[in-house]
């Protein structure tokens, strides 16, 4: 297997050698393996997706039109024409890490965007699937390109802490967990804008499962799956992971502070208003 960023252009076309999408695929197996070493994404767990759309003309990007094409169940008509990088069904995070070229696959939404192009470098070879969670993917991306916010990055992750938290009696609630998530550490609240949604527990990889979560991220950027995991948009797939490891700090502090018998102080209303309204 090819690995090393280098030697990338044995693996992918002339059309994946521009420099932002090279650095991109560099970003992907570092996150990979970051998430493999948290434990946050067991077996074949965890996945993601960025639109690429921005790094190619409108000429290059129709062109893809001629690569394999399959069909959906749902339409998503904003993403019409965009290109997304999608975490390849089945793949390891270990294995992204290590071959990450090898182990993602880019998907070009048609004119209707009612289907997509499986896009490989020999036109007919389909040598990887996308995420099982693909209509998650597809439909906030959908919301987000509806709504003009800047985020390209979607990243799934089963964060073991935020997983814990959401199977506490009283905490199946968005007011009561935003609480712990923002009162535990400043950096949550400096640096995670907005608040975090929840969704009740939903079968995975269903519809229901993902126009549940489109609507719930609106204008957040980070929701929590109860039982599940949780989910994190933002401009670049590094900037998601930091959102879902600050928040998985502030769990874990919350944690520490109960496992002595007693119940954590945290940050003021105020304190918090005070740290988020700073320059």
């Amino acid at each position: 297997m090819i690995g090393t960023i280098d030697n990338l252009i044995n693996l992918l076309g002339e059309f994946f050698q521009k420099k932002e999408i090279l650095n991109l695929i560099k970003e992907v197996g570092e996150i990979s393996g970051l998430l493999w070493e948290r434990g946050w994404a067991e077996r074949n767990a965890g996945n993601f997706s960025i639109n690429i759309s921005e790094h190619y003309t409108k000429k290059e990007l129709e062109a893809l039109s001629s690569h394999p094409f399959f069909p959906l169940q749902t339409p998503y008509p904003a993403l019409s024409g965009q290109l997304l990088l999608v975490s390849g069904a089945g793949t390891r995070m270990r294995r992204i890490a290590r071959h990450p070229a090898a182990n993602v696959c880019f998907l070009y939404m048609n004119e209707t965007g009612a289907a997509y192009h499986i896009v490989s470098v020999e036109r007919g070879e389909i040598p990887v699937k996308p995420t099982s969670e693909l209509a998650t993917h597809l439909a906030i991306h959908q919301a987000l390109r509806q709504k003009n916010r800047p985020e390209k990055a979607l990243l799934h992750a089963h964060v073991t802490e935020l997983i814990a938290i959401t199977q506490l009696p009283g905490f199946d609630n968005e007011e009561r967990l935003n609480e712990i998530l923002f009162r535990m550490h400043p950096e949550a609240a400096s640096y995670v804008s907005g608040t975090v949604g929840y969704v009740g527990y939903q079968l995975p990889g269903t519809e229901k499962l993902a126009r549940v979560t489109a609507k719930t991220m609106a204008d957040r950027r980070v929701v929590l799956w109860e039982k599940h995991g949780c989910l994190a948009v933002n401009k670049t797939l590094a900037e998601a992971f930091d959102d879902l490891d600050l928040l998985a700090k502030s769990t874990r502090i919350y944690f520490l502070c109960k496992s002595t018998g007693i119940e954590p102080q945290g940050l003021t209303p105020a304190q918090i208003e005070e740290i988020r309204n700073q320059e």
